[in-house]
């Protein structure tokens, strides 16, 4: 995307520019390698473009290098778009488990955690490292992030679902925009 998609979005409006990026994509019918390569060497914007694309574009997990390395940014709407129905399909589940965490350690709302009940039902796993994560937090004196006691009691066998209000954006970047 380039100069052209930029003007794109301040013509649709900020709330509506990443939704016209991913019809961009789609309507490209952008494959893998020219997926990678919008998300290389794209601006922030247009790497959520690509990580919101990724369901529609590829059945399969040959994306997944670009969701880990969104997983890595401190970049909290990256991080938000990384977690969605892709990563929620694909990643497996110790980097999917980490994937919650960053959530919870950036303050991004689990709310953007696509599949989130179902991934997190009966995972003793994830309880015991929300558990660690949450000591930690109280031992040096830090709040434990509300959206934690949600997701621990998704993790119970047989948990149902909890309500959540629905979402609206997503935290302000710390990237570039």
């Amino acid at each position: 995307m380039g100069a052209a998609d930029r003007r794109g979005g301040a013509r649709c409006g900020p709330e509506h520019a990443d939704a016209a990026r991913v019809l961009l994509l789609h309507a490209a019918s952008a494959d893998p390698a020219t997926l990678t390569r919008v998300y290389a060497q794209g601006t922030a914007p247009e790497r959520r473009a690509v990580l919101h694309a990724l369901p529609h574009l590829v059945p399969g997990p040959e994306a997944l290098p670009l969701v880990q390395d969104a997983l890595r940014t401190n970049d909290t709407r990256l991080v938000a778009a990384a977690v969605g129905p892709y990563a929620a399909a694909h990643l497996a589940p110790h980097d999917w488990r980490h994937a919650v965490l960053k959530c919870l350690f950036t303050g991004v709302s689990v709310d953007a955690v696509a599949d989130l009940p179902r991934r997190a039902r009966g995972d003793g796993e994830l309880a015991r490292m929300l558990g660690d994560f949450a000591s930690e937090r109280m031992a040096a004196g830090r709040p434990v992030p509300g959206d934690l006691h949600r997701v621990l009691a998704l993790t119970a066998p047989g948990a149902v679902p909890l309500p959540t209000a629905p979402s609206g954006p997503v935290a302000p970047s710390t990237g570039e925009e």
